[in-house]
């Protein structure tokens, strides 16, 4: 058992990967505690409207939408950990003037759309940096269980952000709850400065030169011509636009299908994040590049109980539902984010990874909008069901395309039922 833990979290050992991790740690926690924060604010603002939800998360990823192809070209030109930490102190200041103005209930609905766009300018140059500077910290050998455990890392505070957030604002209000995050926000920028530079593992890159010259185009070809890339791709950008919106739809599915409050809220986000987790811990131990079937197999899985979710009746129903949802949903992403980037060049990976945040987060403004939309007029319940089954057609399409490139088929057989025989014994 022993042996198998210090496996799982092997990427620990490397001083600057803890460092890196320990920071993101903290820093997601206050995140995530301010992401309910902000949902519970606009719809306190807006007398409950979903649509609302809906705007305030476009707004926070129309720039990823935008910036994040250009955040990956810089990725592959200059030095990531100044990026990262450029990115996380824009990130600080904008906590802080937020926190302010929601203490000082000065705030405005109109503040809330301004801070999620300015938030979105600072994720859309920090994620694609973050994604592409793990092989940085660990180097190839070590980059599977380094992404599982970044998922690990995400999902963790998945679970203690939103439990901590909902008791938060039920005994204070969102004021304090915004503050934290503000607070929390400076550890990776202090870990950032912590770091050692001479123990990056930088081999693999092209020399200073040639790295000027990275084009964005460059990297979109460099994608295109590989089929293995571009299938995690396509699928991640349709399911993540469809399903991947649970922050907007667990929020109107507590407070108008349910009727409760900002603490159930935060159950039902817990409750994914705890599935999610055990997704991300999962795949720990994967050291190697993982196959196409184990991507899809998962993305079949994710849509099934996505979908299950929002035809539930219940409201311990839909806790249970949250759970192999949430594992299935990480195990996904996980395994076409490491299908990705451990079948990508060096030279390559931070256009290639800003290319997958864009599929990945970057379709959330044309998405969230409509997922709000369908909230509002049909329910939450029919938001969620019907995005499920979108991703649940789409998983079976890329399967049925990837079985047909390769010739391959599934076969499924029937195993014979056990017979039972009855012996009659002597009577004694």
């Amino acid at each position: 058992m022993q042996a198998k833990l210090s496996t799982m979290f092997q990427s620990l050992q490397v001083r600057n990967y803890r460092l890196f991790a320990s920071g993101q740690l903290i820093k997601l926690i206050g995140v995530w505690m301010m992401f309910i924060a902000q949902d519970w604010l606009v719809l306190e603002l807006t007398d409950d409207s979903a649509t609302a939800l809906g705007v305030v998360t476009a707004l926070q990823f129309t720039p990823v939408l935008l910036l994040t192809l250009l955040s990956g070209r810089l990725a592959d030109r200059y030095d990531k950990r100044m990026l990262l930490f450029v990115a996380n102190a824009f990130w600080t200041v904008l906590a802080l003037g937020m926190a302010a103005l929601v203490i000082t209930d000065l705030v405005q609905l109109w503040h809330v759309f301004a801070f999620a766009a300015l938030l979105g300018v600072a994720n859309a140059v920090e994620t694609p940096v973050r994604q592409a500077f793990v092989s940085e910290l660990v180097g190839t050998p070590l980059l599977p269980n380094a992404l599982s455990l970044n998922a690990a890392t995400f999902n963790s505070a998945r679970i203690v952000g939103p439990a901590v957030a909902g008791l938060a604002i039920a005994a204070f209000d969102v004021g304090p709850v915004f503050l934290v995050t503000a607070l929390s926000s400076i550890a990776p920028l202090v870990n950032v400065i912590r770091m050692r530079p001479a123990e990056l593992h930088r081999e693999a890159l092209l020399p200073r030169d040639e790295r000027a010259s990275a084009k964005v185009i460059d990297g979109l070809r460099y994608v295109r011509r590989r089929p293995d890339l571009l299938l995690p791709m396509v699928m991640i950008s349709v399911i993540a636009t469809s399903l991947f919106n649970f922050q907007l739809t667990l929020a109107a599915l507590a407070k108008t299908v349910f009727d409760t409050g900002a603490a159930s809220f935060g159950l039902f986000s817990s409750a994914l994040a705890v599935g999610a987790l055990v997704g991300a811990l999962a795949g720990t131990g994967r050291r190697s590049r993982p196959s196409v079937w184990l991507v899809l197999g998962a993305a079949v899985a994710c849509a099934t109980f996505g979908t299950l979710v929002g035809l539930a009746p219940a409201y311990w129903l839909v806790v249970a539902l949250l759970l192999p949802t949430g594992f299935f949903m990480v195990f996904f992403a996980q395994a076409a984010n490491q299908r990705i980037q451990l079948g990508t060049d060096a030279a390559f990976r931070g256009r290639v990874m800003a290319l997958w945040v864009l599929v990945f987060l970057g379709t959330n403004p044309v998405g969230a909008p409509l997922i709000g939309w369908v909230a509002e007029t049909y329910g939450a319940g029919a938001s969620i069901w019907i995005g499920g089954l979108i991703s649940l057609a789409t998983a079976l399409l890329a399967l049925t395309w990837q079985l047909r490139r390769d010739g391959a088929r599934l076969r499924f057989r029937v195993l014979p039922m056990p017979r039972f025989y009855v012996v009659s014994a002597p009577d004694c």
